[in-house]
């Protein structure tokens, strides 16, 4: 996974758990396209392993929107295909938050999914990301207005 980051323009950091909300383990940044997994954590390979794939599925969720190189990012996955266990974690966990949650659902699930991620990173490495995933309609009539894709 870390080869298809690189590949696509994405470093990882690990921070001190300072930098943090409590109990958060990472996050994304969409402009510097960076993400930063909370040291605390990452000595336990089963959260190490889930964070990566979650902060680099937001990684491919920016390449669906256009490029990894804007602050923009995309759902991937039709919210009908995200199983109903990740809808209601990212629900439960982003209550206060509710803007978040079409994102952050697919996000829980692609970190517990292997392979998920590998394959959205590799895609989005190849320029493939919306020939290997058909875009939502608003993604694609977004992608079209910005000369992305052709009608």
């Amino acid at each position: 996974m870390l080869v298809a980051l690189d590949q696509v323009g994405v470093k990882v950091f690990l921070a001190d758990e300072k930098y943090f909300p409590v109990g958060h383990r990472g996050v994304y940044h969409t402009v510097s396209n960076n993400f930063f997994l909370n040291k605390t954590f990452m000595g336990r390979p089963h959260i190490l392993m889930s964070v990566m794939r979650h902060e680099g599925w937001h990684a491919a969720q920016d390449c669906m929107a256009g490029t990894i190189d804007n602050s923009l990012i995309a759902i991937i996955k039709s919210e009908k295909e995200v199983p109903m266990i990740w809808q209601e974690i990212a629900s439960n966990t982003y209550a206060s938050q509710p803007g978040a949650i079409p994102w952050e659902k697919e996000a829980f699930w692609a970190g517990k999914t292997e392979g998920m991620t590998q394959a959205a990173l590799e895609s989005c490495a190849r320029g493939t990301m919306w020939s290997d995933y058909e875009p939502t309609p608003k993604t694609r009539e977004w992608l079209v207005e910005n000369n992305y894709l052709d009608k």
